[in-house]
């Protein structure tokens, strides 16, 4: 499952990037949570939940089966 997660990512990487910010993944525990940093600009905005829950989240549970959760780790 983590390299599916991977895959998702690094599709959505570009749009991060484009505003200045980045994600890393951590780990993708047993029971399908995500752990994910946010980094560059995207570490510190405000809209940083959204971009996480809305698009982050979305794109992760639609395309890779078992993801439950996505959790941001500072």
């Amino acid at each position: 499952m983590q390299e599916q997660v991977q895959e998702v990512l690094t599709k959505l990487r570009p749009f991060l990037l484009r505003d200045g910010g980045d994600v890393e993944l951590i780990d993708v525990d047993d029971d399908g949570i995500v752990l994910i940093r946010l980094m560059g600009a995207c570490g510190n905005c405000p809209s940083s939940t959204i971009t996480l829950k809305a698009g982050i989240e979305r794109a992760l549970r639609s395309e890779v089966p078992g993801v439950s959760e996505i959790e941001q780790v500072f």
